[in-house]
Order: C-alpha cells, then structure tokens, then sequence
C-alpha cells in the first residue's frame, strides 16, 4: 500500500547525474530517485506515468539548477516519514546553496548535539534528493561520506554549486550509510 494519496504521477527525466525518477500526486513532491538508490520508494501498480504539475515544476527546475540558472528551489514537498526524519529533512533544506554542514553541526541546528548517528541515518533516508539538499552534508574534516547517488555524484553537485570541501573529497569516503 502506498502511502501517497491517488492519484499519484511519475515520470523518468535525464540529468547530468543519470535518470532521475520523481513522484508526485496533488499533494505535491514525493520523490527525487537516482537509478540504483539504497531505499527505493514502493512503487504501486495504479501509479501513472506522465503529465502533472508538480512533475513539470520539478523537471523545469532541475534543468534550471543543473544549467546554474537556480539556487533554491520552490516546490510543493510532500515526503513521507517519521517525525525525526522530517526535523532532520526540513533542517537540511536551511544549508544554503554551495555551502556545507557536517553531521555534527546538522544534529546540532536541531537541538539534538549528541544524535548526529540518527542525523546520518535520516539524512540517508531523504527520498527529495538534490531539492532537499542532503548532498550538503559531509563527515568530519570536510570528507565526503557515503550518498544515495554515489560519491561521484555527490562530488559533482558540491561542485556545481562551488562547495569547496577538502580536496581528498574520496579520502576516507567509508560508504557508511549516511547521505
């Protein structure tokens, strides 16, 4: 069972990082997926593939952010999870554009200084990829740790964005689970 409310729309667009895969319904954004993601969304058998709103939004404003032409983007999100997730997800939409924040200083922003463990595990499970920028968050010293679309890909959007994390960006990249 989904938990997205029907009728629910999805569409597979091309970005520079690989096909992307968004989900949406009138109550707005759903997900961002990347090809090979760690927690796919359960897809539901009455899902349809095609024309809706917020997946023309969507599309628009990814192409506007892959060509440097956005900063911030401003959709109707509508990620399901639990309300720690939401905390987590919402604290990492406030890390501006090529800026970066670590575990620590996330769990911090949230009041929680010592969860930056369930920070991770929460970022990780972000289904709004790059429009809730969870590529943002990198481990202590600036090394980049493991992410939903790869380390290549995380490097990439750090890059378009003019985040200058260490220059080791794979050293130490354990591929932990946080995104």
């Amino acid at each position: 069972m989904t938990p997205y409310p029907a009728p629910v729309f999805t569409r597979t667009i091309g970005s520079p990082v690989g096909p992307l895969f968004l989900v949406a319904s009138g109550a707005g954004l759903h997900a961002i997926e990347f090809e090979s993601a760690r927690h796919p969304v359960r897809r539901n058998d009455d899902w349809r593939e095609g024309a809706h709103p917020v997946l023309d939004a969507t599309q628009q404003q990814l192409d506007e952010y892959f060509t440097g032409r956005r900063r911030k983007f401003d959709l109707p999100l509508a990620a399901h999870g639990t309300p720690f997730q939401q905390v987590v997800w919402q604290a990492l939409t406030r890390i501006p554009f090529g800026a970066t924040a670590s575990y620590v200083a996330l769990a911090r922003s949230i009041g929680r200084p010592t969860a930056s463990r369930a920070v991770g595990a929460a970022n990780g499970r972000n289904p709004l990829s790059i429009v809730v920028p969870c590529h943002r968050v990198i481990g202590a010293g600036g090394l980049l740790t493991g992410f939903g679309g790869g380390l290549p890909t995380k490097a990439f959007l750090l890059s378009l964005e003019g985040a200058r994390p260490r220059d080791d960006l794979f050293a130490g990249g354990d591929g932990d689970a946080r995104d």
